[in-house]
């Protein structure tokens, strides 16, 4: 009875690593305007969620954007899902090296600067991940 117990429970945690990896990301859901909370220039941390507001009165967003794309697509293990620098919003997914669980990050450029949004799927902590992840993007612009 023992070994069957184990075998449903080993069961159970593949097909809950397997829905996690595999689990569509619909870019309704994800590439959303970018909601940006706290100082200008500073990270805020919520839990589950990051957000930055980057002033850029003397520069130009756009460029901006397409510096942060090319910083996002050069971490590991992050995609773009939606968007591009002509739009003026990309969404980029990051997934977790061991599980895979998917982080959503959206920046958009605006006249009065860019708004970086991060924030998880699942679960309601992300352990300040998504806020790491910002401000290690931030020191490489």
């Amino acid at each position: 009875m023992l070994a069957y117990l184990a075998v449903a429970a080993l069961m159970a945690l593949a097909l809950g690593a397997a829905y996690v990896r595999l689990a569509p990301s619909d870019p309704a859901l994800w590439h959303v305007a970018p909601v940006a909370e706290g100082t200008m220039g500073e990270v805020a941390r919520k839990m589950g969620s990051a957000s930055l507001r980057l002033d850029l009165t003397t520069g130009d967003p756009g460029e901006v954007l397409q510096r942060l794309d090319t910083i996002a697509l050069a971490s590991p293990r992050t995609t773009r899902l939606a968007g591009s620098v002509e739009d003026e919003r990309i969404t980029w997914v990051t997934r977790t090296p061991l599980w895979g669980f998917p982080d959503y990050t959206t920046a958009e450029a605006r006249a009065d600067g860019v708004y970086i949004h991060a924030r998880q799927r699942f679960g309601t902590d992300d352990w300040g991940v998504n806020a790491a992840r910002l401000q290690d993007w931030l020191s490489r612009l």
